[in-house]
């Protein structure tokens, strides 16, 4: 018997089949969905970068599907990704981090995009990997505070200024070397009042002032090319403060300076002025001529106070003197001069200082030459504890009648017919006292010390002296030990 329908019913059943249709009709936009395009990678610009070092590089993607992964190569160094894309963005970057490897040449990173639809797209960024940066050209004066570092060669183009206020700091093992150059374009490198110089290197590292024609680097002692006897290829290490002068004026003009580079002025009233720290520092071949008999010294100190530290310096081969003090009131200790064309020690204008454990070797004029006041100022200097290899020097000793200064403990050797220690000062009271002097055979003291000095000096055997420089100070690190220039 056939049911009769209500009209609740046919409505069910219309409806039910109305969702069916509706589910077919989904089924079938599935099916028909388009795949949209694949991926695009840009890589960043080409770049340099230095063995060792590390960049960060950015590559943009566009992805209409929706980003879903990334992945990284690289030649010559390594990368990994820094940031990644956004899962499912249509844009944006990808971070990479690469780290150059440790041989100059070419290197390049790969970066592989993927998106959702399983597509990928690919960039490479090419890299040229290079050597470190050994060697910089400073041809401008130090107006900020600049640091030199380990392993690395400055060279001085010119005469280089370090101005007042302005702290360069020389870490332990660099080298400095100046170009050649005479009159104004002789290279130097000057400390100016105000200014300082952090020089601090080490027996292990010493730093080395020379030429631009030693080919000496970083970790080496001795010049591979260079004669120990080579002078006037550079300038050489002017050191300026405000401590008390003797002279006409209260502050002065350096010597080797032009009038014209008034970082050449030295000379005030600060006894305890600091110009830094000079420590196991060589300083070679210079003395270059800025004018007619005008050389400039391996280290000048003109007015520098008792605060600044000088130590461990070696001068070698300087055309004009070694170690030259216009005034000031600085100590220096442990010192060596060595093949000086000119005197090794030479002190002026009241240089109120103490220098303590010091060698000479072979100078071309005075082993010391000691002057007196040049204006009302009147200090007193002391040397003590050094020993003096005479050989070719022209004198031992020349004292002015105002020299103003005590000696003791120093030994002289090597001693040549003509030398001499010409007189004991007049206008001041000196103390000289505990000198030693092997004499050669045939001679006298009187043939060398005169004018009453040798009253004050004693003949002894070779290496029987009980004074003169601990030698031990000079070992390894200076040239001249190395060489064996210097023994007991």
């Amino acid at each position: 018997m056939m049911k009769k329908f209500s009209l609740k019913m046919i409505a069910m059943l219309m409806m039910s089949l109305l969702v069916g249709a509706t589910i077919i009709s989904c089924d079938d936009d599935d099916d028909d969905d388009p795949v949209l395009a694949a991926p695009t990678v840009t890589a960043p610009e080409s770049q340099e970068i230095v063995t060792g070092e590390s960049l960060d590089l950015t590559f943009d993607f566009v992805a209409p599907a929706g980003f879903k992964s990334s992945a990284v190569t690289a030649a010559n160094g390594t990368a990994v990704i820094k940031t990644d894309g956004v899962n499912g963005a249509t844009s944006g970057n990808v971070v990479v981090t690469f780290t150059a490897g440790e041989q100059p040449g070419a290197g390049s990173v790969l970066v592989t995009i993927s998106d959702l639809q399983n597509q990928s797209d690919d960039a490479t960024s090419v890299l040229t990997v290079v050597g470190e940066q050994t060697t910089f050209e400073i041809n401008a004066n130090i107006t900020e505070n600049t640091t030199w570092e380990t392993g690395k060669v400055y060279v001085l183009k010119t005469r280089v200024a370090v101005t007042a206020g302005t702290t360069l700091t020389i870490q332990p093992g660099v080298v400095v070397k100046g170009e050649a150059g005479t009159g104004a374009n002789a290279s130097a490198l000057l400390i100016a009042r105000g200014a300082q110089l952090m020089a601090e290197g080490t027996a292990e590292a010493p730093i080395i002032f020379t030429s631009i024609a030693d080919e000496i680097m970083p970790g080496e002692i001795v010049s591979p090319n260079l004669d120990p006897d080579l002078n006037g290829l550079w300038g050489g290490l002017i050191i300026l403060g405000n401590a008390p002068i003797s002279a006409d004026a209260a502050s002065v003009q350096i010597e080797g300076i032009p009038p014209s580079d008034q970082n050449g002025l030295y000379g005030g009233d600060n006894a305890a002025d600091n110009s830094g720290v000079i420590r196991y520092v060589s300083i070679r071949h210079g003395g270059a001529n800025i004018g007619e008999g005008n050389e400039i010294n391996g280290l000048t100190l003109g007015g520098v106070g008792s605060e600044t530290v000088i130590e461990y310096v070696e001068v070698i081969a300087n055309q004009d003197d070694g170690i030259e003090w216009f005034g000031g009131t600085v100590n220096v200790h442990h010192a060596i001069v060595w093949n000086s064309g000119d005197d090794a020690i030479d002190t002026d204008q009241s240089w109120g200082g103490t220098l303590d454990n010091f060698v000479v070797i072979n100078p071309g004029d005075e082993c010391f030459e000691l002057d007196g006041p040049e204006g009302e100022m009147v200090a007193k200097h002391t040397i003590m504890n050094g020993s003096v290899y005479a050989l070719d020097a022209d004198g031992l000793v020349d004292n002015d009648d105002n020299s103003n200064l005590d000696m003791s403990k120093v030994y002289f050797r090597d001693l040549k017919e003509g030398q001499d220690f010409d007189q004991i000062p007049t206008v001041y009271t000196c103390v000289f006292e505990n000198l030693q002097a092997t004499i050669p055979d045939g001679f006298a003291v009187t043939d060398f010390f005169k004018g009453g000095s040798d009253a004050f000096t004693t003949n002894v055997g070779l290496g029987e002296n009980t004074v003169g420089a601990d030698l031990s100070k000079f070992q390894n690190w200076t040239w001249s030990s190395v060489s064996g220039q210097i023994s007991k």
